[in-house]
């Protein structure tokens, strides 16, 4: 691991790679040398470019580590479907957190499938140990999700039928992305910078120079529909009870496509400290509101800090 370089009295900046079960994860580190430690993790198909809108803000007052996970960008894989697991990929985020070396538990932002793998890690006994808070987008528990589905279906009444229905309508492109060959032939033609670019554009009405696209986005694509392989099918429809004691701050993109809001109504069964704010957006909130990502982030982990 490589040692950060420090610039001028506050400002540092370091690359290192963390070696977690068969794969080298790249990480980058930035900001404010003196800050509480803040770990941001990216989904499908982004890579740690995913929060450069972000990160300026963030790193004005904190330690700011991005991260490429496994299969995606700069950090490589084993190719399989079974290292995708949720779990693997929650040991290889607290890797992370441990080569960090932070004297205080760190505060997490992460996104889409960052957010359901961090979900992981913050349910598993004893995180409130190395996670002081964790702001969630986009990205719920998987278990959460299948108890919730579970939950809509015994309920019986056309409100939670109806739920249940658009949850499962809003999924459906799952299925897709979990059909091997098709899949990956469609996004080797089609999953280009200019196409991916424009879909954003277009339909999450993000402007054009607030998407950050890595170089190898269409190989990160690719590689990421492993994800869904290894773990929709296993989680979701056998779903376990999953607590945690560490604050959350769920960000709900009110136009979200794939999460729909009214999948987390049950969250307070499964936290101890939960805040939620709706946000008028689509998906891919960090590109389309950085500055508000930034802001909410900051005054969560502010609101977790220790007091001096």
């Amino acid at each position: 691991m490589s040692i950060p370089v420090s610039y001028g009295q506050s400002w540092q900046q370091g690359e290192w790679t963390v070696d977690t079960a068969g794969a080298q994860l790249s990480v980058t580190e930035q900001g404010n040398s003196c800050g509480q430690v803040v770990i941001l993790v990216h989904g499908w198909p982004d890579t740690h470019h995913l929060w450069d809108g972000v990160v300026p803000d963030l790193a004005k007052s904190f330690r700011v580590v991005t991260y490429d996970t496994r299969g995606h960008g700069r950090s490589t894989s084993q190719g399989t479907v079974a290292e995708m697991r949720i779990e693997q990929l929650a040991d290889d985020f607290l890797a992370v957190v441990d080569s960090v070396g932070a004297d205080q538990p760190v505060h997490v932002l992460a996104h889409d499938w960052g957010s359901v793998q961090v979900w992981d890690a913050v349910c598993r006994p004893g995180a409130h140990r190395s996670i002081a808070s964790f702001t969630s987008i986009s990205g719920p528990s998987l278990h959460h999700m299948g108890r919730w589905m579970n939950s809509r279906l015994t309920k019986r009444n056309p409100k939670a039928l109806w739920q249940w229905l658009t949850q499962v309508l809003s999924g459906m492109y799952t299925l897709f992305f979990m059909s091997g060959i098709v899949s990956r032939t469609f996004f080797r033609v089609f999953g280009t910078r200019y196409l991916w670019s424009l879909f954003l554009r277009i339909v999450e009405r993000v402007d054009r120079e607030d998407i950050h696209l890595s170089e190898t986005l269409t190989d990160d694509m690719v590689s990421g529909l492993r994800i869904y392989r290894a773990n929709i099918f296993r989680t979701v429809l056998f779903p376990h009870d999953r607590f945690t004691s560490v604050p959350i701050q769920l960000l709900v993109p009110t136009r979200d496509p794939a999460v729909r809001p009214a999948s987390f109504s049950d969250i307070d069964r499964w936290t101890a400290d939960v805040e939620i704010q709706r946000v008028r957006s689509g998906h891919w909130l960090p590109f389309k509101d950085p500055a508000l990502v930034a802001s909410a982030a900051t005054a969560f982990i502010d609101k977790h800090s220790p007091k001096e």
